[in-house]
Parts: C-alpha cells; structure tokens; sequence
C-alpha cells in the first residue's frame, strides 16, 4: 500500500487513518496541526520533500460547526483555500489525495439519500467552507474526496462521549435530523480500500443505518435513559443542520465489493474500549 502522509494526524480521523496502516504494515507519517498547519503552504512542502508520500490524505479541518458561524474566515481559510495547499503538497510528490468532505454540502430536503451527483446546497459556514475545499481538491486529477457524516471514535470529541458525560440526568435530545453515524476506524478501512482502488472524483462512505440523533444517544445511554425528544426549533444552534443528510453508498460498495459496516458495530467497539475517554 501507498506511504501516506497524513494532516490533521492528531485528530479523531487522522489517528484512525494512521493506525490502520500501520497495521497493514504500511508507513504512514501522522503530522498535528502545529507540526504542519495546512495554512502554511512551506511547512507541507517541506513535510513532503522529507516523507515522500505516495498518498497525502487530508484529515485537518475546523470542525465546530457553530463557531464556524462566528468565525467564517478561519473556517473559509482552513476549510477551504488551505486545501490548494494539500493539492500543492502532493503535485509536489507526484502522490495521490483524499480530502475528507462531509454531508453538511447538502441541505437536507431530499427524501431520498444523497448520490455524488446530487445538488450540493450547504446551510452552514462550515458545510459552505467544506465545499469550497471539495472544489480545491477537484482540480487536481488525481484526487478523490470521501463525504462522510457524524463522525465518533477515540481519540476526539464526539457525540458518544458528549452523550456518556452527560449520562444520569435528564437529557433534550433532537428527533428531527436524520443521518448516519459512522465509526472512524470503519472510516480509516474504507479510505484504505479506496486509495487500493486508485478512486477519483467524489464517492460516500457512512455507516447503516439511517438514525436521529434521539435514537442515536437512545443506542449508546440504552432504554432506560431519561431522554426527552425535542424539535430543531425547541433546540436551537447557531448553524442551521440539514434535516435529512443520509448519504448513498452504492457507488462505494461497488468499488469495494462489500456493504458498509452497521454503525451499531462500531458503537458497540468503542464503548468496550473507550473508558480512559469518558
């Protein structure tokens, strides 16, 4: 498998990329933000020339999605022009890319999950900004970005640890956004079958199946949790979330040859192995 150089490494994604391949025997150089901000064009190439990636997989981004409503020029610049950076770095190796992009690009109205050619239509600054760094990583023809949706697993804040923090005490929990929880290291595998493949252009990963977020915290806290369902409206946030962001991934399974994994496996794993996390 292709020497991967990862950004973002430190993080929930990146971590998960890294340990997969090494434990395929494969290098992988994992780099945190402050050993190489995607922002800063001269730290990449430099991390280039030293490594020597044939893959350069780009985990970094900025992730909260409500102070990106406050903060849309670090979310514009880190999101999106800094991606023209990543494609710089691996032009500069001659290596292949993965951009991570998310199922914030849509808006949500569709009653039907979401294909690759689907409009892109973001309500957010930061699903805004996420597709502005799908359409940096497109230029380069060797490139392939993965939209993926509700990121858990170790190594980052999350949904699961929020839920498991906040266990105990009556909980408001939104029933009306749709979506599909998906395990980072499911995620870590999948980019790994991908980059196999030599993908190009635009493909979807999540796990299955479809779930709301009141169902999802029902699945970790269990059914006797004191958990109230409430509306979008009765909860409101300073970034406006898509509705129903489910994403199709057939195109997936027929380059991978498999299904995609249940979400629930995944949750099952980290809550056996998350302890040092809660």
């Amino acid at each position: 498998m292709k020497r991967a150089l990862v950004f973002g490494g430190t993080g929930m994604l990146g971590r998960a990329v890294a340990a997969h391949w090494r434990r395929h025997g494969a290098a992988a150089l994992a780099l945190s933000h402050a050993q190489a901000d995607v922002t800063d064009r001269g730290a990449l190439a430099e991390w280039t020339d030293r490594f020597r990636p044939e893959l350069v997989v780009n985990c970094a981004a900025f992730t909260r999605v409500d102070d990106c409503e406050t903060e849309r020029e670090r979310a514009m610049a880190t999101n999106g022009a800094a991606v023209a950076n990543v494609v710089a770095a691996a032009e500069r190796a001659g290596a292949d890319l993965v951009q991570v992009s998310t199922d914030y690009v849509f808006d949500g109205e569709s009653g039907l999950p979401y294909g690759e050619d689907a409009p892109t239509a973001p309500l957010s600054v930061y699903g805004e900004s996420k597709l502005a760094g799908e359409r940096e990583a497109l230029v380069y023809p060797r490139s392939l970005v993965v939209r993926s949706s509700w990121l858990f697993g170790p190594g980052g804040p999350n949904f699961v640890t929020a839920m498991l923090r906040l266990a105990g005490g009556p909980l408001r929990v939104v029933d009306d956004q749709v979506g599909c929880p998906t395990y980072t290291p499911f995620l870590a595998r999948a980019i790994w079958d991908l980059a196999g493949h030599g993908t190009r252009g635009v493909i979807h990963y999540c796990n299955r199946d479809a779930v709301s977020w009141y169902g999802f915290a029902r699945e970790i806290l269990g059914p006797h949790a004191e958990i109230e369902p409430v509306t979008t409206a009765e909860f409101p946030r300073p970034a406006p979330r898509p509705a129903r962001s489910v994403l199709d991934v057939s195109r997936f399974q027929r380059v991978a040859g498999r299904r995609v994994e249940p979400w629930t496996h995944g949750l099952g794993h980290y809550l056996e192995t998350s302890g040092d996390e809660r």
